[in-house]
């Protein structure tokens, strides 16, 4: 197997030459591995709706499952979404960077395409310095677990790059990523804030930022997340997402 595609960014002393190999890999449309706060992400620009269709290509899956969008910025909310509640704004403030995915109206005028979203787009800030070093070149960026569809999800750029391979061709290894539980999934499309999918974040520890409505018991179908989820997770509870 050739690491050739893998860019050591350990060291943020050391790993401006990977960052930058990154940023114009995703310049030029093409995908980037990075390391998330939970597992490993495949990337690509969030504009670019070639890039976003590679990224599901290279992944095996379909449009009706989009890819959530990382952002850098708590600011940047504003600029993706529309109608963003009050109560999305103290979420976002206190949990971002962090385990917090929120899905909400997409910005009508913007000119993307992230698969059948139905107009809305779920966003997250993750805390993990690779990707956030990466995201503030870049801006958002589309990004689902670096995985085949149906495959384990990567907590390593080793095994990323073994599921993906040539179809990615800058690999960022920021050493194993936590794995493990899943960011939280909020949807905020409705009249009320609802959980569609519990992950690193209890209902006890968001109520105390804003009024959130718990998800259904186990057993019991949820409202529908209104198109976009984190790796297909509103759909899929539990599902990986970076």
């Amino acid at each position: 197997m050739s690491l050739i595609r893998i860019k050591d960014a350990t060291d943020p002393a050391t790993w401006g030459p990977a960052i930058d190999e990154a940023v114009n890999a995703v310049g030029r449309g093409e995908l980037v591995v990075l390391p998330t706060d939970t597992v490993y992400g495949i990337g690509a620009d969030a504009f670019d709706p070639r890039a976003v269709q590679a990224l599901l290509d290279a992944k095996g899956r379909g449009r009706q499952m989009p890819p959530p969008v990382l952002i850098p910025d708590v600011r940047t909310l504003d600029g993706l979404a529309t109608d963003v509640p009050d109560g999305v704004r103290a979420l976002a403030e206190a949990f971002w960077p962090g385990g917090l995915t929120v899905i909400l109206r997409a910005q009508p005028s913007l000119a993307w395409d992230l698969g059948e979203t139905n107009g809305t787009v779920a966003l997250r800030m993750p805390d993990h310095p690779v990707a956030l070093a990466l995201l503030r070149r870049t801006g958002p960026l589309a990004v689902s677990s670096a995985n085949l569809t149906g495959h384990p999800a990567a907590t390593t750029a080793v095994e990323a790059y073994r599921q993906l391979g040539a179809k990615v061709p800058v690999v960022l290894d920021g050493g194993t990523s936590p794995g493990g539980v899943a960011s939280t999934i909020v949807d905020a499309t409705g009249d009320v804030l609802r959980i569609v999918r519990l992950g690193a974040l209890d209902v006890a520890t968001l109520a105390t930022v804003a009024p959130v409505m718990a998800p259904p018991p186990p057993g019991r179908p949820g409202p529908a997340a209104d198109g976009a989820a984190a790796d297909g997770a509103a759909a899929t509870p539990g599902a990986p997402a970076p």
